[in-house]
């Protein structure tokens, strides 16, 4: 059975998501751990949101699901300091295909803070390939995730969503820019040199910027490489003072946890520069608060971005929610039909033996045509009942065939994994 937690910025205190998001994607072999009946997890951690998928034994109808779910958020709250009621109240729970569907979106850009923003699909793929490197995944999990990628693909190249819509970066500067009159004069400073500052690079350089910097605040040389391979100036930390003094628009996206990397005490040391904005990305924060305090200072965070951003902002995003209902309807029948397989193939083990017992009767009496009767036979039945099966299990009966297959071909109870409903 699948089973996911969602936090996000539509539901969830931009505090708590911020706790969730430090805890980050590897928490998965923790969560995995927190109950016996949890057979793979995977774990999404973006800047607007925490997502945890699992599949979960099947011994009972729903059985398991309530007490491992209740363990999950036990170590998510320990994880991330978060008090486990409030956990409770800000994580929406899915079961069954109601997962394939959220995930679908999600992967889409349909949930997202600009709608159809195109990092996301990247960042559910790499959260996938994270956990399977890791040995948390089930094929339950990879089908799931793999469908994810196709269906984010076709409302990518069918609905135009990911043409029209805006990633985060590219709103956050849409709003920054009613405050900087001309970008190819401003002076800016980048803090970060992930995926995420690629492109902010990109979306500044779009918007005009010429005049850029960046500083890494891991170091090890990363932010000298990524000055080098997008042909920018980079600052050491020695110099990284003096760079804030300057500049007149600051963004930060780096993951680095603990202190702030830019403190209002390290922005305040110069004030006398005027105007200056600062663009925080980061998740967690990567500004102090305080900094909006600031006299001659503006601090524009993902709490800022996400309040203004539009939902359902485009003609296409109807369309493109259909193309996902279809993709999580047919997951739904395929797994269906996967669930009774092990029963189609002990029913289809015993008619063969019945077949076998005829055909060696058949020869044992010279009698070739009842030999080709007996096996033409047997086919055509196997044909049929296989047919049956998978038009059962598509529309949610399979466990009634299977119960009838294990009456019928005494298979027992343990050869069959029949429908659960969802």
């Amino acid at each position: 059975m699948l089973v996911s937690l969602s936090a996000s910025h539509r539901t969830t205190s931009f505090d708590a998501l911020e706790r969730l998001s430090a805890v980050g994607d590897a928490v998965g072999a923790r969560l995995l751990a927190a109950h016996d009946s949890i057979r793979g997890a995977v774990v999404l951690s973006t800047c607007n949101r925490f997502e945890a998928y699992f599949e979960l034994d099947e011994a009972g109808p729903y059985a398991p699901v309530l007490p491992a779910m209740d363990s999950v958020m036990e170590e998510l709250a320990a994880a991330s300091a978060l008090p486990y009621r409030d956990l409770r109240t800000s994580v929406d729970f899915r079961a069954g295909n109601g997962v394939a569907h959220h995930l679908f979106s999600v992967a889409s850009g349909l949930e997202s803070v600009a709608v159809g923003e195109d990092e996301i699909a990247g960042q559910v793929r790499r959260a996938y390939e994270r956990s399977r490197a890791d040995g948390l995944t089930t094929p339950g999990l990879e089908s799931l995730f793999q469908r994810a990628s196709e269906a984010s693909r076709a409302v990518r190249n069918a609905a135009r969503v990911g043409e029209a819509g805006r990633s985060l970066v590219r709103l956050a500067l849409e709003l920054a820019s009613s405050r900087i009159a001309d970008w190819s004069t401003a002076r800016v400073v980048l803090v970060g040199t992930g995926r995420f500052a690629a492109a902010s690079v990109a979306a500044l350089r779009a918007r005009g910027a010429e005049d850029i910097v960046v500083h890494s605040v891991s170091d090890e040389g990363r932010g000298e490489r990524f000055a080098t391979q997008h042909e920018l100036g980079w600052v050491e930390a020695s110099g990284f003072a003096a760079e804030l003094a300057r500049a007149d628009v600051v963004v930060t996206c780096t993951t680095t946890s603990g202190a702030y990397p830019v403190s209002a005490e390290l922005l305040s040391r110069d004030v006398a520069n005027g105007y200056r904005l600062v663009i925080d990305l980061g998740m967690p924060r990567n500004v102090d608060p305080a900094v909006a305090e600031l006299p001659g200072v503006e601090l524009l965070d993902l709490e800022t971005i996400r309040a203004h951003a539009a939902l359902d902002e485009f003609a296409e995003v109807d369309e493109a929610r259909q193309i996902v209902a279809s993709a999580a309807q047919r997951h739904a029948t395929d797994r269906r039909v996967r669930e009774v397989s092990p029963t189609v193939t002990a029913m289809r083990d015993a008619l063969q033996v019945v077949v076998d017992e005829e055909v060696a009767r058949a020869q044992g009496r010279g009698d070739t045509d009842g030999e080709r009767a007996a096996r033409h036979l047997g086919g055509v039945l196997l044909h049929r009942l296989i047919g049956q099966a998978h038009r059962l299990a598509a529309a949610g009966d399979g466990d009634t065939w299977a119960l009838a297959a294990r009456i019928v071909f005494d298979l027992g109870d343990e050869s069959t994994t029949g429908n659960r409903p969802e």
